[in-house]
């Protein structure tokens, strides 16, 4: 009997080869997203798309004779200039000439879903020191062991248990092992053999018709035996964790600063709403004074006006106090900045960020943002709020500053800011 699928092939069919092939040339598709992400815009970041990565890296590995070494015999067309015993030379290496309108393909375009996107773009990257003892009430789901059932799928069989009961149950029933039907047949061959009284040949024939038929009555594996892994539900608490987003949106933010700034808090967005399922994030805005945000606030509203930083760890110590207590929350704050701030604020920033807001914080990250020209071979001016914020860096290891001037350069500070630590590092700190 021969069975044909008819069916139309799945519309998933690829998914294997796909992940086949990611897996081969993982390292080259995560460069790959990495430059891509550079230019995108803040809307496409959570989005699948094409990348370029070269031809070399996804060829099969192929098999070769080794170039040196043996004895070879070869078998060559007759020529007219070389005669036996002399050396051939070898062919220099290097990409043969092509001709003038050959269209040589130097890239391999490959499209990426979104989750397969996401996952490379994210692969490394976490939230520093999630360990606050006091655990989020809803849970994730994991599946453990809870014994075995006498029903299941084939897959779950539980092979060393069901066999432990198939020989209880034998030993039980006194079924006759293989080895004794077998020196029953012996010893009846060698009566046959040796012409001994056939009162004692007949007694040991119905004897191993009834070991026979007894060992067919008593399966050697009965329904009886099978036993299945069974598997329960298990709630795994999530610890809890809250990042404040900190933007200057004043005056003195450009367009192009406000840009770099939004690049880099959606990319934070993006990397915690899919790595952690109980991440609160509050978003706060200020200019000379500070309020929570909407998240479309946030991204795409304007305003204008002087610049105050206090006002936004004011707003940010308030929400903390009222909604995030520090004794069960994993409080993370991130702040993008032009690094302009009225002078006589700066000493009331400093107070608040070493008083109020590190002691809160597991981790806090600043970035500044600066207009892309500057004059080559002079020292970098810093900013005033930069100079403030570099005299406590020093004494926090969990506080980070890095700067920015143009878009290429977001990625790899996010990377900075948010890479997984070595296991051993983690374990130092701790």
């Amino acid at each position: 009997m021969y069975i044909i699928d008819g069916r139309l092939n799945p519309s998933g069919k690829s998914l294997a080869n796909r992940q086949r092939f990611l897996r081969r040339a993982k390292a080259l598709a995560l460069g790959a997203v990495r430059d891509d992400s550079k230019d995108r815009n803040i809307g496409e970041i959570d989005q699948g798309g094409e990348v370029l990565i070269p031809v070399g890296g996804v060829r099969e590995p192929k098999l070769r004779r080794s170039a040196t070494g043996g004895v070879r015999e070869y078998v060559v067309p007759g020529n007219k200039e070389f005669l036996e015993g002399d050396e051939i030379p070898k062919p220099e290496r290097g990409r043969p000439e092509g001709s003038p309108d050959s269209d040589d393909e130097d890239e391999f375009r490959f499209v990426l879903s979104a989750d397969e996107y996401l996952d490379l773009f994210l692969e490394d990257l976490e939230l520093p020191d999630l360990h606050k003892r006091r655990l989020a009430t809803t849970s994730s789901i994991s599946w453990r062991r809870a014994g075995y059932s006498v029903t299941g799928a084939p897959a779950n069989l539980a092979l060393a248990r069901t066999l432990r009961n198939s020989l209880s149950r034998r030993i039980a029933m006194r079924r006759p092992k293989v080895e004794e039907i077998r020196r029953l047949e012996q010893a009846i061959k060698t009566l046959e053999r040796n012409g001994a009284d056939s009162e004692e040949l007949m007694r040991r024939r119905e004897e191993l018709a009834q070991l026979v038929q007894r060992s067919r009555r008593i399966p050697y594996i009965d329904p009886l035996d099978l036993r299945y892994r069974q598997f329960q539900p298990q709630p795994n608490p999530v610890a809890q964790a809250v990042m404040f987003c900190l933007m200057d949106v004043s005056g003195s933010m450009t367009e192009h600063m406000k840009d770099l700034a939004k690049r880099f808090f959606a990319l934070l967005y993006v990397f915690l709403k899919r790595r952690y399922q109980h991440v609160d994030i509050v978003f706060i805005r200020h200019t000379h004074e500070a309020s929570e945000v909407d998240e479309q606030t946030f991204f795409y509203s304007t305003a204008t006006g002087g610049t105050v930083v206090s006002t936004a760890f004011q707003e940010m110590a308030r929400i903390a106090e009222v909604r995030y207590s520090s004794n069960d929350w994993n409080i993370y704050a991130a702040q993008a900045s032009d690094g302009d701030n009225t002078s006589s604020d700066n000493q009331t920033t400093a107070t608040l960020l070493k008083h109020a807001i590190l002691p809160l914080c597991q981790y806090f990250a600043y970035l500044e943002v600066a207009e892309e020209e500057h004059q080559a071979g002079f020292v970098p001016h810093r900013s005033n709020l930069w100079r403030t914020y570099e005299s406590l860096q020093g004494e926090d290891v969990r506080f980070a500053m890095r700067e920015v001037r143009q878009r290429g350069d977001i990625y790899p500070v996010f990377r900075e800011l948010f890479q997984r630590q070595p296991e051993a590092k983690r374990s130092a700190e701790w």
